[in-house]
């Protein structure tokens, strides 16, 4: 059965965190399903804004699914080289593209199952685009959501699958995206890794964090 206390809490989160964020959503600016897969990927160690600085130039020059396809990759490197990890990027753009061409017809799909078994995609960027492409309930466990459910107690789990497994049976469908992209910025403005502003903190109050001078 759902924790009704963990529920109740994480509620009251949400709340204060959704009038302390109007604008929480995701970052990463597409204009596509495809768009979004090829700027999550890119992502991966890498800032958001750096990520939109680069794909209005690689769309523009990259306008089809067909042409990542068939990509040579030496170039593909070069293009996405600015964010980072650019030899898997590359492989797996190009992967990807050749998957969704060959298995659904150039269109990206929406289950789970086929998302995570293309290439260089895993649950991350899978409940990304399922809740922000697709409009479906989906928690985008990323390192921000992680640490963050860590210290204000919301899992005891590390292990990120364990944690949007246990979440989901007390966060409601319709929040979940929702209270990823909260956490996710408030992770990115507030609640810092390694010194958290606890001081300014909306949620300071609900938050059980040992040690908040750290």
């Amino acid at each position: 059965m759902p924790d009704k206390h963990l529920a109740s809490r994480i509620n009251k989160i949400t709340k204060k965190l959704r009038a302390a964020y109007p604008d929480a959503g995701c970052e990463l600016n597409f204009k596509t399903p495809f768009e979004l897969l090829v700027a999550a990927i890119l992502s991966a160690q890498c800032t958001d804004k750096r990520v939109n600085q680069l794909t209005p130039g690689l769309f523009k020059k990259y306008n089809t699914i067909e042409k990542f396809a068939k990509a040579s990759l030496p170039e593909l490197e070069k293009d996405v080289k600015p964010t980072g990890f650019y030899k898997n990027k590359a492989k797996s753009l190009k992967g990807a593209a050749g998957d969704l061409i060959e298995k659904h017809g150039g269109k990206v799909p929406e289950s789970m199952e086929e998302l995570t078994a293309l290439k260089g995609v895993g649950r991350k960027t899978a409940n990304l685009l399922r809740g922000v492409a697709f409009g479906k309930p989906a928690l985008i466990v990323d390192t921000h959501f992680i640490r963050l459910t860590g210290r204000l107690k919301l899992s005891e789990e590390t292990a990120p699958e364990k944690i949007e497994a246990g979440l989901a049976t007390v966060i409601p469908p319709k929040d979940q995206t929702l209270f990823s992209h909260l956490l996710t910025i408030h992770g990115r403005r507030c609640c810092f890794a390694r010194r958290p502003n606890c001081p300014e903190c909306p949620i300071e109050k609900l938050c059980p964090f040992p040690d908040k001078t750290k």
